[in-house]
Order: structure tokens, then C-alpha cells, then sequence
């Protein structure tokens, strides 16, 4: 075989040397929206107008609306940002579309600059036009091949006069085989407000009301979304539209999976987005998610990624899988938490590029098509806790996938203000974990998570949190105890967890610790508690004395009088194993709780703790089989809507 002939079977790359010719320019290539390009709010902080417009090379463009913008002479405004530029490398792997076009109106002197960047961030320049004059619209048409593995693409501008950009967009060139129907399904507790704000924002946008089939609100306190301030408004412009449903308090789980039963029994929507009532949206998002589940190859869940309403420049979760080694969920591969697009922008951030795979997508914001629910069911009845991440394993298990695509995104409290794996919440935590482990874990005896269990038990205890493990035995024998009573017991699950962990001091928050005396020992006195230790002797030794230490009597003064007072951050189990008492902040700030440390119940606790977490992985392969014999009733339809209806409910 000749050079000349192993050159010929070589592929020829695509991209064009050559700009585009002002005929290949003009519109008519762009079909269906997928992407709007956004301008920020007019309020935004310089460090959340990132997420929109990378400005570091030109002033503060001037903003018109959400897509019209103003530019001065001589600036370079890029769109590599995270709500602008294209995640092309998931529309390559998901969606049936080889090329997208990128569509902008632009008035003024200027030049586009169009980009794409590979995995490992490295940006490359595709194509670009030029533009002097009024108004003119320009659609490039551009390639999706080169995304196999990661990438974006984005645009910049340049310009030498005053320059204006709206209604940028990027779209199909084609329709999609057929027009979804979408619904959306809010589920709120006692936030009234916040749930009717969400509402808000989906009717003040006219592209995304008018697109909405329906809209559900799952609500389940005693501070009724009816009584909102705003709420006649939003009622008023969806009109038959909106459906309130009134029912008890069901945790996450029974407020999504009324949403759902709602959207897919008693109308004709295609797919519904689920959305957390704790959340500030960006409307966009739910166009982006409707768009990718229309040309996605197979039917596919798309989750929106979660950035911080505390820190609105911060992106806090990028995408999750679930450990099978231990059934625990943790960040994907090559994800990172809390990154700042206020320190570094997207071009700036090369593990932003490549393609992540998740396992499932937190239900703060979650698409999940019909067909989706028709093959696996409704979420489980476990009111808070794990719904979201079985949910994704059990709907990839038959043949559905999760997508977290980026610049699809809501601003939520982060949990990085919460401490729910140790107040009430603790119970659900465990007790779902090992209901999800029953379900899909592809290990005999569990892996290591009965290990896992039991080392983070012992921490608490040294750390004086008895009712954390209180709650997680408690955990342990309904697990046990198996799935019969699950939709009987749900709706008095809160009640339980929340007087089960008041039964110890710890379990109880005061409003600060001037509530109790002075701490009693001295400032010099505690620094040699505070060293940390390194390495494995010291912590090996450490660990010895705080588990002795343990085991001695209790100084009668320490049980009335704290001994240091301690931020929520400054609690380590090197600290307080080595203390009787202490008081110690809440993760929010909002008050502390006071820990004493009491013998008894260590040892009573850790002994228990042995002896149920021994016998759950002695008896694993039963118990998967027991809960798995179970999981079709627990996520029926039928059985969920003879739940709904013994629940009680009420339509507003």
C-alpha cells in the first residue's frame, strides 16, 4: 500500500479556512430557538454579570433588556461566559443535531469572532464576520463533530464604533419531531412567597409563559400560596393554567411526586420540569431544558445545574453520581464544587470543558419525560432524601439517562448554610440511603457502606451528638422493619425524627449561648485541645484518648456550665472528644446547641449501633430481595393516588 493511498482514507477536517460570504450570512438557517443569549439584570453585581458577559477587555456595557445591549467604541466583549456560550459537546453526545446556528441582530462597526474549545479548555478560533451599518441579521451555521469529548462554543465582538447586539440566539436548523407539551411542578412548604415568585418569573417572560402546558404547585403548609401578595397576579395571567393543590405536609418526595402524578394523570403534558420552592430562576433555563429533551436521540431526564443564592457568581453543583463502593452520592469526576466565575471565567476554567456524566440531578430543577414515567413509576414515598437520586438510578437502569447541562441553571441555598446530615433531617438521610442501597446496589453485603455507618456513627458520638445517632437507629430498625407501612407512616415521619432527636440536649437549638453560664475554662487552657493533628500516630493516638476519655466519669460542674463556647466551624471531633461539654453554633448561624458528653449513653449507642449495622449486612441479600419484591407498589401510580386520596387534598 502506497503513501499516497493511505493518505486518501485520511479524513478531511471540516473547518473552513475561508470567513463565510455575506450570502451565507443571511438568515433563514435558523429554525428553533435552543438558547437565548442573555444580558444581565440591570442590578447585577460586576461578579454576576460574568456568568452573562465577560467584560475585562471593555467597559460596563449598557443593558436595554434581557437581550439588547449597548457597547462603546473600542471594546471586546466576549460571550464566553456561562449562561451565553453553547455546551456543544452535549448536544453532540445527546441530541440528534450535527450543526447549530448561531443567530444576532448587530447595528454599528464591529467584527464577530466566533470560538470553540476542546476538553482540556484549549480555545481555537472557528469563524467570524465583520458588520458596519443599521440593522442587519447574521446566522452562522456551525459544525457540532468536534465535540466528542467536551467543549463550547461562543462569540466575541469587536468593535470601532458604538455598537448594539439583541436578540442573539442559538438554534436548530431544523424542527423537532414533535412539539413538547411542558408542565412545571413547584413543591413548597411555608414559603409562599418564594414559591409565588418563582411563578413570577415564568409569566414576565412572554417567551416561556407561552410556551407552559401547565403549571403545578404542590402546596403543603399552613402558609398558603393563595395568600400571597402577588399571587391574584400570577393566577390571572395563567389562568386555567395553574393548578394549586393544598394536602399535608409530604416532605419533597410526596410534594414532587403530587406534581408528577398531577402533570402526567390529569393532562396531556409530554414532560415536566420540577423545581424547589427555595430557588431564584432564570426563565431561560426551562427553555434550554425543553429544547434539549425535543432533539434528544432517546428520551432523557435533563437536570439544570445548581448555582449558590447565597454567592450568585458561584456555580455550586456541577453534576452527581451515587459510590456504589459505599451507596453515597458524591461530585462527578473532573467536577469541582463552588467555583467562581467571579474569579475565573469560563475561558479561564479548562475543567469547565470537558463533558461530565451524571448518575441523577438534584429535583431543584429536573426535566423528566412522559415515557420516563410510564416505564418507571413514581418517585418513593420517603418524604425527603435520596426521591432524586433513586429516581435517576432506577429511571438509567431502564435505559434512561441524566443529563446536567450546563448554562441550564437556578440560584438555590446551597447546603454549605445546612447541617441536615445531623439535626432531623439525619433520619432520612440514613434510612433512604439504605432503602436506595436495597434497591441498586450491586453488592452482596452492601460494600463498605455498612462500615461507613458505623465510623460516622462513632464520630458523632465522640463529637457529643447522641440524637444524630438516635436518629440513625431509628433508621436502621424501619429499614429493617421493611416497606410495608412506608406510605402509612409518611406523612408522621417529620413528627417522629423531630421528637426523636429532642430527647438529647444536643438535639435541642437555643437561640445563643448567653442562655447558658460562662464557659468555664480558660482561654490559654483550651488552646492545647485546639491542636489539629496530622499524622496517622497523632490521630491514631488521638483518637485512643477521645475514646477513653469516653468511657470516664463527668466533672458534675460540666453538665450545668459549658466548658468553651465554639463556632459551628471550629467543632472537631479531636476538640470535643476531649471535652465534657460545650456549646456549639448551628450551621446557619441562628443559634447553638449544648453537648454533654454522658457515658451511658456512648457506650449504650455505639453498642447498638454494632449490633444493627451487623445485622443488616449479615442479612443484606433479604433484605434487597424484600425491598426490591416491593419497589412496584411503592411506585405505582394507583397506589400513589389511593395515598393522595387517604391524605386528603384540596384544590385552590
Amino acid at each position: 500500500m502506497t503513501n499516497h493511498s493511505l493518505a486518501t482514507d485520511e479524513p478531511v477536517l471540516p473547518d473552513a479556512v475561508a470567513e463565510p460570504s455575506a450570502e451565507e450570512l443571511v438568515p433563514g438557517k435558523a429554525v428553533q430557538l435552543l438558547q437565548r443569549v442573555l444580558m444581565p439584570r440591570p442590578a447585577d453585581q460586576l461578579k454576576v454579570r460574568n456568568l452573562y458577559l465577560d467584560e475585562v477587555n471593555s467597559g460596563r456595557a449598557k443593558v436595554r433588556d434581557r437581550f439588547t445591549a449597548e457597547l462603546g467604541a473600542g471594546w471586546e466583549v466576549s460571550f464566553a461566559t456561562y449562561f451565553n456560550a453553547f455546551p456543544a459537546s452535549y448536544w453532540r453526545r445527546w441530541s440528534v443535531l450535527e450543526n447549530v446556528v448561531l443567530r444576532m441582530t448587530l447595528s454599528g462597526a464591529c467584527r464577530v469572532d466566533i470560538y470553540r474549545s476542546k476538553a482540556d479548555g484549549e480555545s481555537m478560533h472557528v469563524t467570524g464576520a465583520t458588520h458596519e451599518g443599521a440593522d442587519r441579521t447574521l446566522e452562522f451555521e456551525l459544525d457540532l463533530a468536534p465535540f466528542a469529548d467536551g467543549g463550547w462554543y461562543w462569540f466575541d465582538i469587536t468593535t470601532d464604533e458604538p455598537t448594539s447586539i439583541r436578540d442573539a440566539g442559538w438554534y436548530a436548523p431544523h424542527a423537532p419531531a414533535e412539539e413538547l407539551k411542558l408542565a412545571v411542578g413547584i413543591c413548597t412548604y411555608n414559603r409562599p412567597v418564594d414559591a409565588v415568585a418563582a411563578l413570577e418569573a415564568l409569566v414576565e417572560d412572554k417567551t416561556v409563559r407561552d410556551d407552559l402546558h401547565l403549571v403545578v404547585v404542590a402546596d403543603q403548609g399552613n402558609k398558603h400560596v393563595k395568600d400571597a401578595a402577588h399571587f391574584p397576579a400570577v393566577a390571572d395571567a395563567l389562568g386555567d393554567r395553574l393548578r394549586v393543590v393544598q394536602q399535608p405536609n409530604l416532605g419533597g418526595s410526596g410534594g414532587f411526586a403530587r406534581t408528577i402524578h398531577e402533570s402526567f394523570t390529569r393532562s396531556e403534558a409530554t414532560h415536566v420540569v420540577l423545581l424547589d420552592d427555595d430557588i431564584q430562576l432564570e426563565p431561560d433555563s426551562l427553555l434550554r431544558a425543553r429544547a434539549f429533551a425535543a432533539y434528544a436521540k432517546e428520551p432523557i431526564l435533563v437536570g439544570g445545574q445548581m448555582l449558590a443564592l447565597q454567592d450568585r457568581s458561584v456555580l455550586h453543583a456541577m453534576g452527581e453520581i451515587v459510590d456504589r463502593s459505599n451507596f453515597f452520592w458524591r461530585n462527578a469526576p473532573n467536577t469541582e464544587y463552588f467555583h467562581d466565575f467571579g474569579e475565573e471565567t469560563l475561558r479561564e476554567s479548562p475543567d469547565l470543558h470537558r463533558r461530565i456524566d451524571v448518575d441523577y440531578n438534584g429535583w431543584w430543577m429536573c426535566l423528566i419525560p412522559r415515557q420516563v414515567f410510564e416505564t418507571v413509576g413514581m418517585p418513593l414515598p420517603v418524604f425527603i432524601k435520596w426521591d432524586d437520586a433513586e429516581y435517576g438510578l432506577r429511571a438509567f437502569a431502564a435505559g434512561f439517562p441524566t443529563v446536567s447541562l450546563p448554562g441550564t441553571a437556578i440560584w438555590h441555598l446551597s447546603w454549605g448554610d445546612k447541617d441536615d446530615a445531623s439535626d432531623w433531617q439525619a433520619y432520612f438521610h440514613i434510612r433512604n440511603r439504605l432503602i436506595a442501597a436495597a434497591l441498586h446496589s450491586p453488592h452482596k453485603h452492601g460494600g463498605s457502606m455498612f462500615r461507613d455507618m458505623l465510623k460516622n456513627d462513632l464520630r458523632f458520638l465522640i463529637t457529643l451528638q447522641y440524637s444524630t445517632v438516635e436518629l440513625h437507629q431509628m433508621a436502621y430498625r424501619d429499614f429493617l422493619a421493611g416497606p410495608e407501612a412506608m406510605f402509612e407512616q409518611m406523612p408522621a415521619s417529620v413528627v417522629r425524627a423531630r421528637e426523636t432527636r429532642a430527647t438529647h440536649s444536643d438535639g435541642r437549638v437555643l437561640s445563643s449561648e448567653a442562655e447558658l453560664p460562662l464557659p468555664s475554662m480558660a482561654a490559654a487552657e483550651a488552646i492545647k485541645f485546639r491542636q489539629i493533628p496530622v499524622n496517622p500516630l497523632q490521630i491514631g493516638s488521638t483518637l485512643v484518648k477521645a475514646i477513653a476519655h469516653n468511657a470516664s466519669p463527668v466533672a458534675p460542674v460540666n453538665r450545668e456550665v459549658p466548658q468553651l463556647n465554639l463556632a459551628y466551624q471550629d467543632a472537631r471531633w479531636f476538640l470535643l472528644a476531649r471535652l465534657d461539654s460545650a456549646t456549639v453554633g448551628t450551621a446557619d448561624g441562628r443559634g447553638v446547641t449544648f453537648r454533654q458528653r454522658d457515658p451511658k449513653a456512648f457506650r449504650a449507642l455505639f453498642a447498638n449501633s454494632v449490633r444493627l449495622l451487623n445485622q443488616m449486612s449479615k442479612n443484606f441479600p433479604d433484605l434487597q430481595q424484600r425491598w426490591q419484591a416491593a419497589a412496584a407498589e411503592l411506585t405505582s401510580v394507583d397506589r400513589w393516588s389511593e395515598a393522595f386520596e387517604d391524605w386528603g387534598y384540596e384544590r385552590v
